[in-house]
């Protein structure tokens, strides 16, 4: 008897699945059939003529704005930028760059590299490249800067008002996973992980290696403005310093298969040696699974500001004509069970903006010695040092590449030929609030963003007229309070000013080497490691 019921139960349980499968594979057919029947006669019977193109592109556009911004429709050329940037490895001119309202301006151009040989700087715009007008291409004008190796292409390009002409030779780039790492005070290692491609592991155990052949006897891991990469690498550079067999994330996901377990997979490198890991808001993804393993075994004090919060998991997907869908298919979950998502994608506030997880709703966890973390707002560092956050003026200065900016602006007006006679003063930080008042710099706090909701949800209510002296006034003392923010926030500004300019000046090796005798986070980490007790206490309270 007992065995009919089992045996009728799975019987239910498979129909159902089976109905449900069915059922889903009916709507989704019918709403291809729907579109497909739409587009055909949009493009045969509108009054103007369409371009079939761009009509799909915004359609699919449109389709994945209602998911998570991680998941992407790409074209061939995006799929072979994704190939770039996770093998580190491409044909082109060794520099940054950003494109946008048809120009394209340099970012940085990195050392001894084509674009640095051929005189290029950060804030050059390019405006013709060969024979082409950038002005006047319609397609993606970055792929014009791109070759064989060994071709060279003429440019013309914008320098403070004047045109100039360069010759570019291409070549093959190598871009490092870890860009920098050095020996400090006597025994300690410093390494920069920029981010997580094929070679992270290898260049991160080549360094701590290189480093512990010097003598050094800590190892300080440098992962700020990291913003993740491949989740193997993540796992293999966990695992230097974490046992064999060890997990380091879960995955989770409506679709079982992807329901999976990630381990160390070989013997680590050291698991004894003390480590502390750098983080801020903009260490995401990858490096928030090694800084969130590292935590959660306690094998890592974690110093900085609180990571970006990224726990979702992308994986590429073939489509038609070299095109690829890059869409979310889980949660990672950090060893002791923490998801560090932030944001919400799923439930929207009536603007359609995804919802902050609120600390208030945080869940508590504990690492394997006992000590409480918590889920919902990225990792939050074991040591929190103020100077590694970023408040809402200096996120909105960075938007808006105001720093950038002044940056160029600053780098023509002064000469440093020594980094230790590099100095920015107060003098000059003046200069800066007088460059935003002539560049016009504005920007929107969320305290205005809801108070002007208010103040139409007034309206609606027939009470708008009745509040709009108290409006007026509000508005007024929050824009005298945003510019009090200029004062109050001038070390933090005045930080990442440096650091732009120190890489005009000197590159980003020059930027290292700087933070090293001036940065914060750095020399809170060494002072941890420095302080054995203190080390063993914030990790064995």
């Amino acid at each position: 008897m007992r065995k009919r019921i089992l045996v009728s139960i799975t019987a239910v349980v498979i129909l159902f699945t089976t109905v449900s499968f069915k059922s889903d594979f009916f709507e989704i057919a019918k709403q291809i059939e729907i579109f497909t029947t739409l587009f055909k006669e949009l493009n045969m019977n509108y009054v103007d003529e369409v371009n079939p193109s761009k009509l799909m592109d915004a359609a699919i556009e449109g389709m994945l704005s209602e998911l998570d911004p991680y998941t992407k429709y790409w074209t061939e050329q995006e799929v072979e930028d994704a190939r770039i940037n996770n093998t580190g490895e491409y044909t082109g001119i060794g520099a940054s760059v950003i494109t946008k309202d048809k120009k394209i301006k340099i970012l940085e151009a990195y050392k001894d590299y084509p674009a640095d040989k051929a005189g290029l700087q950060a804030g050059d715009e390019l405006i013709k490249i060969g024979d082409i007008t950038i002005a006047d291409f319609n397609a993606d004008a970055g792929d014009l800067l791109q070759g064989a190796p060994g071709t060279s292409i003429p440019i013309s390009f914008k320098r403070q008002g004047t045109i100039k002409q360069t010759t570019l030779k291409r070549e093959e780039i190598d871009i490092k996973a870890v860009p920098f790492y050095t020996l400090i005070e006597g025994n300690i290692g410093y390494v920069v992980l920029s981010k997580f491609n094929k070679k992270a592991s290898s260049e991160t155990a080549d360094a701590i290696k290189q480093l512990k052949s010097e003598g050094a006897t800590s190892i300080i891991l440098d992962l700020r403005g990291n913003p993740g990469g491949l989740l193997t690498e993540a796992i293999n550079v966990s695992n230097l310093f974490i046992p064999k067999a060890q997990v380091i994330t879960t995955t989770k996901s409506v679709i079982e298969k992807y329901n999976q377990e990630y381990r160390t997979p070989n013997e680590p490198l050291d698991v004894n040696i003390p480590v502390a890991v750098l983080i801020n808001g903009r260490s995401a993804s990858a490096s928030e699974i090694v800084s969130g393993s590292l935590q959660d075994y306690d094998r890592a004090v974690i110093v900085g500001a609180r990571s970006f919060g990224k726990g979702l998991v992308q994986r590429p997907k073939e489509l038609t004509y070299g095109t690829q869908l890059k869409v979310t298919i889980s949660r990672y979950y950090t060893p002791s069970g923490r998801c560090i998502q932030a944001l919400d994608y799923w439930n929207r506030d009536d603007q359609g903006n995804a919802i902050r997880t609120n600390v208030e709703d945080y869940n508590e966890f504990k690492t394997r010695m006992g000590r409480t973390v918590y889920d919902g707002g990225g990792v939050l560092p074991d040591i929190q040092v103020e100077s590694a956050k970023l408040s809402a003026i200096t996120e909105a200065l960075l938007m808006d590449q105001a720093i950038f900016d002044f940056a160029t602006d600053y780098f023509y007006k002064h000469n440093y030929d020594n980094l230790e006679d590099f100095k920015f003063t107060s003098t000059d930080y003046t200069a800066f609030k007088t460059f935003l008042e002539q560049k016009g710099f504005t920007y929107q706090t969320q305290t205005e963003k809801d108070l002007e909701k208010s103040f139409l949800t007034a309206e609606k209510d027939n009470l708008q007229k009745e509040i709009s002296t108290q409006y007026a006034g509000l508005m007024k003392s929050i824009d005298s309070a945003k510019k009090q923010q200029l004062d109050s926030k001038e070390k933090e500004i005045s930080n990442l000013i440096v650091d732009e300019l120190v890489k005009r000046y000197f590159y980003k090796e020059g930027l290292y080497e700087y933070q090293i005798k001036h940065n914060e986070e750095i020399a809170e980490a060494i002072s941890i490691l420095k302080d054995t007790k203190r080390y063993s206490k914030i990790l064995n309270p």
